[in-house]
């Protein structure tokens, strides 16, 4: 999502906040991720941002709608701009949706695809195994496609030819999925489109930043609820660059 961010709106500077020592998320009380992902807004307010992007997806669940209502700035979640894409993908309007079980509880993803296209059958698929073993950094091999296949194989079933990502982890584990369901099967990660979303509404508002010159380019921080060095060992391997430093907090 931030790599997204960032390539899309270079001169932004960001603030990338990482709830380490309280995920995973997805197996929580969906009122205990709405009381943590106020915390972590109202941390982020206080720093002045212009906008949030809510980028978990059972985060988005739990919390977007009460967030909107609640707080004076933009804040974005990854469910619709998924759904949408899904919609737009499908040629079969059977859309397969892989998520934690806290997102497929919450049926926010059904919701949205159904607010977009009330015909487009959508069928939800729990996922609670690939979290752990992604953050063990299994991303492939015979232990994974075990566990994958499990949750796959009734999605296959259901002829989808579009399945969500419904979790920020699972792009990292995109090869091995597209290899069970097959390369007719469109795989819909929301991270693109909610990028998009970012910039039309900062553009919208005139908050895009104006760079004094096309090397000022936007600088990223990043800010951990536990251990930076940990923080950053895993955050490196998802954003995909390098992470020198964390914040620590214990403001939560």
């Amino acid at each position: 999502m931030l790599s997204e961010i960032r390539d899309r709106l270079p001169y932004e500077h960001t603030v990338y906040f990482g709830d380490t020592a309280r995920v995973p998320y997805g197996v929580r009380d969906l009122a205990e991720v709405r009381w943590f992902a106020f915390e972590i807004i109202r941390y982020l307010i206080g720093m002045d941002v212009k906008l949030v992007v809510i980028a978990c997806n059972t985060a988005t669940a739990a919390a977007l709608k009460a967030a909107q209502r609640t707080f004076g700035v933009p804040i974005v979640g990854v469910i619709e701009p998924g759904a949408r894409a899904a919609v737009q993908e499908t040629l079969d309007r059977r859309v397969g949706v892989l998520a934690t079980e806290s997102t497929v509880e919450s049926g926010a993803y059904r919701r949205a695809v159904h607010n977009l296209d009330a015909g487009v059958e959508v069928y939800e698929q729990a996922a609670p195994r690939f979290v752990p073993l992604i953050e063990r950094g299994i991303v492939d091999g015979p232990e994974l496609e075990k566990v994958a296949r499990g949750y796959l194989d009734p999605l296959k079933e259901r002829g989808v030819d579009a399945v969500i990502l419904g979790c920020t982890h699972y792009p990292l584990i995109s090869t091995p999925i597209n290899r069970i369901l097959g390369p007719e099967v469109r795989l819909i990660s929301s991270a693109g489109q909610t990028a998009l979303e970012v910039g039309r509404i900062l553009s919208r508002r005139g908050y895009l930043r104006r760079p004094r010159s096309p090397e000022d380019e936007g600088q990223p921080m990043f800010v951990c609820s536990a251990d930076p060095e940990e923080f950053a060992a895993l955050g490196s391997r998802f954003l995909e660059e390098e992470i020198e430093a964390a914040i620590p907090t214990a403001v939560l």
